[in-house]
């Protein structure tokens, strides 16, 4: 699968722009503000029919304007294939495969496997369970639609759910018969998309491991723990929380609290790693994610990779250039503010380059 070109009308920054791309390394290069981060956006929001950075997609239309166009050309198979993505403000979202219009969005993702770095990656370690779940469904999503499904009318039913107990607050006046309907429907999703999840680590995590072991200085031993309180016996357990469920006004137990503890010798990383582990650990997480999806999909995911040279150590991001040279990697799109430092960084990885120097120019052809 490659990307040959995309073609932005009104998409954030960008007023009009086409960018013709080959097949190894894309360079988007320009200072800071100039709009090489949406231009991977735009890739992203190809793969996942969103934006990685602003969910609200009104929010991603160029100023003063009304809508927004993502248009692209893909070579899957040796065949041409034709991706289109509209927003319009008052209207319902458009995405065009080969011309035929999506029913639901959902049937899109992981058609075309996708891997983003990005600085606020250290997140997924730092911050809440959230961020950790994110990355994590991301995958899951990417390789099972099934999966996908799962989540969609787990989290839908949790809206209401949470909606239904936010109205017993209010009124102060709780109902077991109303909740029920919800628990019946919601219980079966939740044990199965944790046993979707705890399947997952014994794919990942020996890659992960592996990945962490060539990134790091120490040679610590490293594992992640997926912690659940959705087991068998969930079902009890879940109804048992109605009354804490209905003195705070939200669902308390459920798959949407799970989180996964990342542990080098036995403590969190979280608490305990120093920057160091922690940037391996989240390049690891990364590279296990591009190198599990290559393995179901037969084929290499595009690779977004933003303002990396400028936020990674020389030692992380000598093992990259290593995985480029090598040619573990597909397509791969990055961002620099400093140009000579990219083409210095690339001149002995022998594959196909291209560098786009990007500036304000609203009407762009490259």
């Amino acid at each position: 699968m490659k990307l040959q070109n995309i073609r932005l009308a009104q998409f954030k920054n960008y007023t009009q722009a086409n960018f013709a791309f080959v097949d190894g390394i894309n360079c988007f290069l320009g200072r800071n503000g100039i709009g090489k981060t949406n231009l991977l956006d735009a890739i992203y929001y190809l793969a996942f029919t969103k934006s990685a950075f602003n969910s609200v997609d009104k929010d991603n239309i160029l100023h003063d304007e009304s809508f927004f166009s993502i248009k692209a050309s893909f070579e899957i198979e040796e065949k041409t294939a034709e991706m289109l993505c509209a927003v319009r403000l008052g209207e319902k979202k458009m995405v065009r495969w080969d011309g035929k219009e999506y029913e639901k969005l959902s049937e899109h993702i992981g058609k075309l496997p996708l891997v983003m770095i990005i600085p606020q990656d250290t997140d997924i370690v730092r911050e809440a369970s959230e961020m950790r779940r994110k990355f994590f469904d991301n995958l899951l999503c990417q390789l099972d639609q099934e999966y996908l499904k799962l989540l969609v009318k787990y989290n839908h039913l949790l809206k209401q759910r949470n909606a239904l107990l936010k109205t017993f607050l209010e009124k102060n006046r709780f109902s077991a018969e109303q909740l029920a309907p919800y628990d019946e429907l919601m219980i079966p999703l939740a044990i199965k998309i944790a046993e979707v999840r705890n399947n997952l680590m014994e794919n990942f995590l020996p890659i992960f491991q592996e990945f962490y072991k060539d990134l790091s200085d120490n040679q610590e031993e490293v594992a992640i723990n997926y912690d659940t309180r959705v087991t068998k016996s969930f079902g009890n357990n879940f109804t048992s929380q109605h009354q804490k469920d209905f003195r705070q006004g939200r669902t308390t137990m459920g798959i949407h609290k799970d989180d996964y503890v990342f542990l080098s010798e036995e403590k969190a990383v979280k608490k305990f790693g120093s920057q160091g582990q922690q940037k391996s650990f989240v390049i690891a997480l990364k590279l296990a994610q591009f190198e599990l999806l290559k393995i179901s999909k037969n084929q290499k995911p595009l690779l977004l990779l933003d303002d990396i040279f400028d936020k990674l150590d020389d030692k992380r991001i000598a093992y990259l250039l290593k995985m480029m040279a090598d040619g573990r990697f597909g397509q791969i799109f990055l961002t620099d503010a400093r140009p000579e430092r990219s083409k210095e960084y690339l001149k002995d990885i022998d594959t196909e380059k291209k560098f786009f120097e990007l500036d304000l120019t609203p009407h762009a052809n490259v």
